[in-house]
Formats: structure tokens, sequence, C-alpha cells
């Protein structure tokens, strides 16, 4: 650490003094609240998925108040956890920074080292980011290191993205496309049960690799998706009332109007 140029000027030390107080008041409730002190890593676990994802709602809405709250409540999980681990004697918070530190200096050897990198496009400096990853860690497969436990239009995208590293793809979009069309057939023969699983999880692959060869995201799309349906199914439910109908007493075909409706007003 010592080619880097540390800021010490008294903003970064109030940052630096705000981030410690964080963590004071976090080992305090440790101590003195008797939920926060029955809590474990497996108990909480999931409060970091939700608070990410709230996260990307606000994100996505670009509403600066919300992200500043739910990074806040990001960065509460990060120091919880370590303070848990702290508490057992396995590691501290300090722990988790300095390896950060670490990796990010050691995966960036054309910023803090003497290698310097000629002019390459964000492409070319992700493999070498790889790269580096891959020796570090070790990997036997270029598909290590992808969480299973990740939402499977993420994971899809993911490893068929490292597939396509090594030549293991399509060569056009159209043949993606050619191949959802016969995973669709091959649902619709399927026989029973368990075979119509295995091919809903096969079209549901396909249809990732078509959004893959147009740079979708297939996250994102579905949840554009299910925004707009949302919507326009709200508006069915406000017409049901402005007309005192139940909307379980509404016909399916009055229901599909009110949606095209919807349609056309671009709800």
């Amino acid at each position: 650490m010592d080619n880097i140029k540390l800021n010490t000027d008294k903003k970064c030390k109030k940052e630096g003094e705000n981030f410690q107080r964080l963590v004071d008041i976090v080992a305090r409730l440790r101590m003195e609240c008797p939920w926060d002190r029955e809590q474990t890593n497996q108990s909480i676990k999931r409060n970091l998925v939700e608070e990410a994802y709230e996260l990307l709602e606000a994100i996505d809405k670009d509403d600066n108040e919300a992200m500043i709250e739910e990074l806040g409540d990001l960065l509460l999980q990060v120091v919880f956890h370590s303070q848990i681990k702290k508490d057992s004697g396995k590691f501290d918070i300090n722990k988790v920074i300095y390896s950060l530190i670490d990796k990010l200096i050691r995966r960036h050897p054309h910023v803090f080292g003497e290698i310097k990198y000629d002019e390459l496009d964000g492409d070319t400096h992700l493999k070498k980011w790889e790269n580096l990853k891959k020796k570090e860690k070790k990997r036997n497969s270029v598909l290590d290191g992808i969480p299973s436990r990740m939402p499977a239009l993420q994971r899809a995208y993911k490893i068929q993205k490292k597939m396509a590293t090594v030549g293991f793809d399509w060569n056009t979009p159209e043949e993606a496309i050619q191949k959802l069309e016969e995973e669709l057939k091959e649902f619709k023969s399927a026989k029973n049960e368990k075979e119509k699983f295995e091919e809903l999880g096969d079209i549901l692959q396909a249809v990732v690799n078509v959004a893959r060869f147009y740079n979708i995201d297939p996250e994102d799309a579905l949840h554009h998706s299910l925004d707009k349906s949302e919507r326009r199914f709200r508006y069915i439910e406000e017409k049901s009332k402005e007309l005192n109908r139940d909307l379980k007493e509404m016909s399916l075909e009055e229901m599909e109007n009110f949606w095209n409706e919807a349609k056309k007003l671009n709800i």
C-alpha cells in the first residue's frame, strides 16, 4: 500500500470517524439489545438479499433519497455480519476491509503496480480481470465462482457468458432463436410432468441465450414486463371499482377489454 496516496483531508477523517461510530453502535447493540444479541449469520442472511433488492429498486427509480437509505441498510448488514464473527473470535470488519483493499490492488496492477496496459477497451480489461481472478482462486473450470444460490435467470446468463468465452456458443442470434423454437416443440411433445419440467427449464435457458445475443439483461426484461403487467391489472381493478363490480364477477372478456384499453393508453 506504500504507493497509494491516502486522502488525509478533514472530510476523509470525518468519514472514518463516522464509520467507526457505526461499528461501535453495532457492537453495543450486540451487547445490550436482546434481539441483536440472539442473531447469527444464518438467522440474518436473507436480510442481506432483501436489502440488496431494495437498493436495486431505488437505483432503477433513480431515487437518491431511497438509495441513501438502502445503501445504509446494506452497509449495516456488512458491519453486522462482521461483528457477529468478531464476537465469536473469527474475524472483524478490519479483516474484511484489508482483504478488499488487498484484492483491489492485486487486480489493478495497471493502476497500482508497474505494469501498464495499452489503451484497451472495457471488454479487454474485463478479460484481464477474469484471468487475474482465475489465477488467484486456482479455479479448475471457467464456471467456478458462479453462486448456485443467485437468481436462476442471472445464473443462466452468467453460465452462458462464461461458456461463450471458450467458444461454446451459437454463431448467430438466429441459431439461438431456432434452438428456442426446438425447445418449445419438445415441451409440447413431452409425455409426462417430469419431461415437461425438464423441457421448461431448457426453454428458459434458450430464452436467456436469445436475450444474451441481443445484449438484453433477461432479469431486467422480465422485471420490466412484470411492472407493465402489474400496472395494467391495477387498471382493470380501478375500472371494476368505477363500475361497482366485483372483479371476480367480471368475465375474462371484460377484463381483457380493459387490459387492451390500458395497453392503448401505454399504461
